[in-house]
């Protein structure tokens, strides 16, 4: 079990993407949106003035690096929140979040086979996955950076631990959920819904 992913709304987006790309020495996967009707990516090499020059409506932007995939969208908040954290299990596993979703009637979507979202009823999201390549590569480039440590500022620290520990399985000290050497710790002073990203530690 892997936590490889998170995705975070904010208004600031060209702010944060810098954040990652600059500072972090994260790489731009694609930014995704549209020109007209039509849907465009563009990947790293074409800067923000070209991409407003030709009419470029971002939908999202996704950055990388090591085991770590952050995606950014546009949104209302400017302290960037989280819609979603996304999981690699194995096998077993997967039909265990599926098996607890569906016993404590959790909403779970499926997204053209790639994709599938289970809501905790604490305000973000479970992007879970069974084995696939893809993910399988990212999370083996963990020598050249992986996540430690995510910290993400909340109204009600502990029911938002207990709904991650309790869908993965896992167990939590109240506040924190250690996924497989990933701690993700939940502190007071956020909003309702979405928690607010507080804080990262990477770790090469």
């Amino acid at each position: 079990m892997r936590l490889f992913h998170y995705h975070l709304v904010t208004s600031q987006l060209r702010d944060v993407e810098a954040r990652y790309l600059g500072r972090l020495g994260f790489h731009l996967v694609a930014r995704h949106g549209r020109i007209g009707e039509n849907h465009r990516s563009f990947e790293s090499g074409t800067s923000w003035e070209e991409l407003d020059k030709i009419g470029f409506k971002l939908r999202l932007s996704e950055i990388e690096r090591g085991a770590v995939n952050v995606v950014v969208q546009p949104g209302h908040w400017r302290i960037p929140r989280v819609d979603h954290l996304g999981f690699l299990l194995d096998d077993d596993e997967f039909e265990e979040v599926l098996t607890r979703a569906t016993e404590w009637k959790l909403r779970v979507q499926e997204h053209a086979g790639r994709r599938t979202f289970v809501a905790t009823n604490a305000g973000y999201r479970l992007e879970v996955h069974p084995p696939r390549d893809w993910i399988e590569e990212l999370v083996a480039d963990e020598e050249d950076l992986r996540l430690e440590q995510l910290h993400l500022r909340a109204d009600d620290p502990r029911e938002k631990a207990q709904a991650l520990a309790a869908l993965l399985g896992l167990e939590t000290d109240g506040v924190e959920v250690d996924v497989d050497g990933t701690v993700v710790r939940f502190v007071p002073g956020g909003p309702e819904g979405r928690p607010e990203l507080h804080a990262e530690l990477f770790v090469p």
